[in-house]
């Protein structure tokens, strides 16, 4: 048996069925693609559903793919052992009603023993104990005894996931001798040691499950099998674990060298090594396929494991931004079968190394909020933390569970589990509701899946604004009917359209739907995943039935608009990777008759001359008159070509590729201008940031940026008008006036100090002594809280050691602000939480630190009870 590495396994398997008439088809983003039932893709079917389903037409009926996939329900026990890993590839080989069991078993026995020459006297196999069709093929065609074939029960070798496809499943499993094993004389194929390894999994979809529980066999049966790359390289390898594969291994060296320790001499020290190694892959991969840092979704599952990750490494000793660099030696490793790694190799870098350095800014944080949560427990003689506080410094701060654990237990306290466990189980609880409000499962039905999934709309709306076509369907409330009558709002189905489906930020066409006996006004246009355009609106006029002729118009003119919008996208997109630099990519889009709005990823505002650089490129491009050409063409000529592609999107065999010019050449599916001049000009209405690593640019083409600037021309000529003075010299104008506001500013505050001056002796001479420390308390007119502090900080001068205590209104509401000096602090004084309960006579709350704080307050009337009451709260502070 020949040791092969993990790249080259993974070649040597899909080639092996490239040479047996399968489409090799790249990794499938991590990010699922239409499928709300999922956080990240798991498996290497999970992409692969609308397939399986029929409700998209795979570009082959016989696929092979190595699949990145996620998985974290244990993530805690990541490290602990050498078993558990977050990320890995899945190995697969796919039938869609082609091949089924007599290909699929030879085939696969073919592989592990002629390609790969696994020995076949350590081969097991395991089938569905009822299965014996699959026992006939491993015996009879294959050849294998039957004494190595096991029969497992439902729960072992039946695949099912609720309702829909299912069926048996065989297993192929890899012998790796008794002194793996446990020992125990009953130790066969399924026992939990490590003796027998199950590698590779076929699964028969054969079946399918209604909601019944009843099971009805499928016209046309379909194959789906999954072999872990890593495990598959563990056995061809000779090696224990995933951590002691070739290219994993590599990367845990790094994670040693990093921290100058070696692996095997410290259980403790490994746990955090393999902690590393592992959650630097997921979020490598991650962060590659456009996933981002946030505290939702699968924004939190990668932040949760680029801060466990980033813990670790503090417990090893690494106290600065480290992971960034590890992710350097996941891309190398694996640059050959994900060549987008590379391509962007400094954007990943890039967002790991901010989420580390915002992680070090949080623990600081959260050790402040710790200590204080401490604090509190051992006022009131508790032995735990409780778990709200748990919970809030590892959802709120990021801080990881373990940390506040060992925290607590140096300070002689436990941490409430069960308490936050119920906090956990709570969030979660609201997160799959979200995920649940959002769609469902993935294999749910409605109205439109229940259709003939052979009879789909020809979409003629590139180069026609109206064409003829048949009503095919009229859904209304969630169920197809013969017609529809004035004022139903209805689902049109046609065979031809030339109104464009919702789709790649492009919003939907508007327009009408007219027939002999009625027309529908259409509001909206989306299309299903196989191919239906869905027509949604109200019946205007008269009535329209199904299967009746009907002559569909869009809205020219908010098409034309929209066409503005979306080429300036592209040009938009181009000119800001000239300008700020070429990791800028598309992370979002929305196209709309009225603005464009486009999210894309960099690290920081794109402001000022910058900005201005990219409007310029933008509206030169335009004036130039760029020809749009659009065409259509294999997918892998269209990348060879240049193409920029939106990652993530799933794209055809068949691409349209649209190219402005020399400048701009992206795939797109969109509607365009014949050329950049008809867009007239873009105007940026400005930029800001949406989420971590990504800004976004909203902007006006056309007609609607004709109008801001008319808007703008008009509210200048405003403002000359209200100044008494021309648009030229209006911002002189404004200048004067401020510079005199200033002026009569200095003059009422100068007004005002001479009035303070004279009230305070008086108020000096009213302090009270309260157990040997003076309190002022006082107030003033109509003073904001800079003009408050000021007078705080002179009559504590003027006080000496003591409390002063002061207040004013402010329009409606009331300033509050209290200082002690450091004679009164160390007499137990804390101006903050003295303001706190002086404030909240008034209606209001503030807080701060012992020796200075302010606060507001909602009633007016109540600030003399508020000041009466200082006195008494400065009492209980004061120690004695």
């Amino acid at each position: 048996m020949q040791k092969l590495g993990l790249n080259e396994l993974r070649e040597r398997f899909l080639s092996f069925f490239e040479g047996k008439d399968h489409l090799r088809l790249p990794s499938f983003s991590l990010i699922p693609h239409n499928d709300p039932s999922l956080l990240l893709i798991n498996s290497g079917m999970a992409p692969l559903k609308p397939y399986f389903t029929g409700a998209e037409q795979p570009p082959r009926t016989r696929v092979t793919t190595c699949q990145k996939c996620i998985r974290t329900p244990d993530i805690e026990n990541v490290g602990k052992t050498a078993r558990h890993g977050t990320f890995f590839e899945m190995l697969g080989n796919f039938s869609f009603g082609d091949y089924f069991k007599s290909e699929a078993i030879p085939w696969a026995w073919e592989f592990v023993t002629q390609d790969l020459k696994l020995p076949v006297d350590r081969l097991w196999v395991s089938i569905y104990e009822q299965d014996d069709e699959a026992f006939e093929i491993w015996t009879r065609v294959v050849g294998l005894p039957p004494e190595r074939i096991v029969r497992m029960g439902k729960k072992d070798n039946f695949w099912e996931h609720g309702t829909g496809p299912c069926g048996p499943c065989s297993e192929i499993y890899f012998d790796r001798g008794p002194d793996k094993g446990c020992g125990k004389p009953d130790c066969v194929v399924g026992c939990d040691c490590d003796r027998y390894i199950e590698f590779w999994n076929l699964v028969f979809t054969q079946f399918y499950r209604h909601e019944d529980g009843s099971y009805t066999k499928l016209a046309r049966p379909n194959i789906d099998t999954g072999m872990g790359l890593e495990r598959l390289a563990c056995i061809m390898q000779d090696v224990n674990n995933l951590f002691e594969v070739d290219t994993v291994r590599n990367i845990l060296n790094s994670v040693c060298k990093t921290a100058g320790v070696e692996y095997g001499n410290s259980e403790k020290n490994d746990v955090s090594i393999r902690v590393i190694t592992d959650h630097v892959r997921s979020t490598t991969m991650m962060v590659s396929d456009g996933i981002l840092p946030s505290n939702e979704g699968r924004g939190y599952v990668l932040r949760r494991l680029l801060r466990r990750a980033a813990r670790h490494g503090k417990l090893l000793g690494i106290h600065r931004p480290f992971l960034y660099e590890i992710a350097a030696v996941v891309i190398n490793e694996s640059k050959q079968a994900y060549p987008e790694l590379l391509e962007k190799s400094g954007y990943i870098q890039k967002v790991i190394r901010i989420e580390e350095e915002r992680f070090d800014a949080t623990v600081d944080q959260g050790l402040s909020i710790i200590n204080e949560f401490i604090r509190e427990v051992k006022a009131k003689n508790e032995t735990a933390l409780p778990g709200t506080m748990v919970f809030k410094l590892h959802d709120t701060y990021g801080f990881p569970l373990d940390l506040t654990r060992e925290i607590a237990q140096e300070n002689g306290l436990a941490v409430d589990d069960e308490g936050f466990r119920v906090e956990m189980e709570e969030q979660r609880k609201k997160a799959r509701e979200a995920l649940k409000n959002k769609g469902g499962s993935a294999w749910d039905e409605d109205a439109y899946s229940k259709l003939d999934k052979n009879l789909v709309t020809r979409f003629v709306g590139y180069d026609r604004s109206e064409c003829d076509a048949s009503v095919l369907y009229i859904v209304k409330d969630d169920a197809v009917v013969e017609n529809a009558q004035e004022g139903d709002e209805v689902t049109l189905i046609l065979d031809s359209t030339p109104f464009y489906a919702e789709s790649g930020g492009q919003v939907g066409d508007t327009g009408f739907i007219e027939g002999k006996d009625g027309i529908a006004r259409v509001n909206d246009c989306k299309k299903t995943a196989d191919g239906k355009y869905l027509h949604t609106g109200v019946i205007e006029k008269g009535i329209i039935e199904k299967h009746s002729r009907v002559t569909a118009r869009i809205d020219t003119a908010r098409r034309m608009a929209i066409a503005r919008n979306h080429t300036a996208t592209h040009l938009l997109q181009k000119a800001l990777r000239n300008v700020i630099g070429d990791h800028v990519t598309q992370a979002g889009s929305l196209v709309e008759p009225d603005r464009l709005r486009f999210d894309f990823t960099h690290f920081s505002p794109v402001e000022g001359e910058a900005l201005k650089k990219v409007e310029d490129e933008v509206n030169d491009r335009i004036l130039e008159n760029l020809r749009v050409e659009v065409k259509e063409m294999p997918l892998e000529e269209a990348r060879k070509l240049g193409a920029m592609a939106l990652f993530g999107e799933k794209y055809g065999s068949v691409v349209r590729l649209v190219k402005i010019g020399d400048y701009s050449l992206e795939l797109c599916g969109g509607t365009h201008l014949e050329s950049t001049s008809q867009a007239g000009l873009i105007k940026i209405l400005g930029e800001s940031g949406v989420a971590a690593g990504v800004r976004r640019i909203e902007a006006l083409t056309g007609k609607a940026a004709i109008e801001y600037y008319a808007d703008r021309e008009r509210l200048l000529l405003e403002v000359a008008a209200t100044l008494k003075a021309s648009p030229r010299d209006s911002l002189k104008k404004i200048e004067a006036l401020n510079a005199e506001i200033k002026n009569a500013g200095r003059e009422l505050e100068q007004l005002r100090n001479k009035l303070v001056d004279g009230e305070i002796d008086q108020l000096v001479s009213k302090a009270v002594d309260v157990k040997g420390v003076k309190v002022l308390a006082g107030r003033f007119d109509q003073m904001d809280m800079e003009a408050l502090r000021n007078t705080g900080d002179r009559l504590k001068n003027r006080l000496g050691p003591g409390v002063v205590v002061v207040a004013a209104p402010h329009g409606d509401k009331v300033n509050f602000v209290v200082m002690a000096s450091k004679e009164a602090v160390e007499k137990g004084v804390h101006a903050g939480n003295a303001i706190r309960e002086i404030a909240k006579i008034a209606g209001g709350g503030g807080g701060g630190r012992p020796d200075m704080a302010q606060a507001g307050g909602k009633d007016v009337s109540k600030i003399d009870e508020a000041l009466k009451h200082s006195v008494k709260v400065v009492e209980a502070q004061v120690k004695g």
